[in-house]
């Protein structure tokens, strides 16, 4: 099973984030110690896209963070990225192993299902995460999933667990003691201004 950083593990929003602040809030955060970055911008156009990940991968690995690309292993591929997270409807684990290798970071979107959950550990997958744990700003509509799916989920899985959906410093707690290995935040980071102090936030908060 391949160690996944520790620390935060914070997920870009363009929404929330101005284009001339994207790199000085990913900058900021992986130097607060964010131990992943996520780059999902689904929104840009590729040439942008290609751009702003360069500069995104650069800026986390100076900070000490690791940085995947939602949904998209070629584009992973293409800038040196540590890594991809898919989901449902992305490419599989299998082929994004092919095109990243042995080595990359590859984590899988579960929602609440063990099911998916086991046959991406089966595939190769490096980490799992379920979610929404609880109401979010970022997908309103998303279903809720109950906090004892991690239990479950510790007991079936040998895979790193990673929360998300709604977690607040405030309400983290309950999920590490739920199980989960790492939360996963997007507006509880990038919403404000001060984006270090709201990942050692926290820091402070985990169990």
């Amino acid at each position: 099973m391949k160690r996944l950083p520790t620390g935060l593990y914070v997920i870009t929003d363009e929404r929330l984030m101005r284009r001339r602040d994207f790199i000085k809030k990913v900058t900021e955060a992986a130097a607060a110690g964010a131990g992943i970055i996520q780059l999902r911008e689904k929104a840009s156009a590729l040439r942008d896209r290609l751009e702003l990940a360069r500069e995104a991968v650069r800026a986390a690995h100076a900070g000490g963070a690791k940085l995947v690309i939602n949904d998209d292993p070629a584009l992973a591929a293409a800038i040196g990225a540590d890594g991809v997270h898919v989901g449902r409807d992305d490419a599989c684990v299998e082929q994004a192993r092919a095109l990243l290798g042995r080595r990359a970071i590859i984590g899988v979107s579960c929602y609440g299902d063990i099911g998916l959950a086991l046959r991406a550990q089966k595939a190769g997958a490096d980490y799992v995460s379920f979610g929404a744990c609880f109401k979010s700003p970022t997908k309103p509509k998303e279903a809720l999933v109950p906090l004892s799916v991690f239990a479950e989920a510790r007991r079936r899985l040998k895979l790193p667990l990673v929360a998300i959906g709604g977690i607040t410093p405030e309400n983290a707690p309950l999920v590490y003691a739920a199980g989960a290995d790492l939360v996963s935040v997007v507006s509880s980071v990038f919403a404000g201004v001060k984006t270090g102090r709201s990942v050692r936030m926290f820091a402070r908060r985990k169990k």
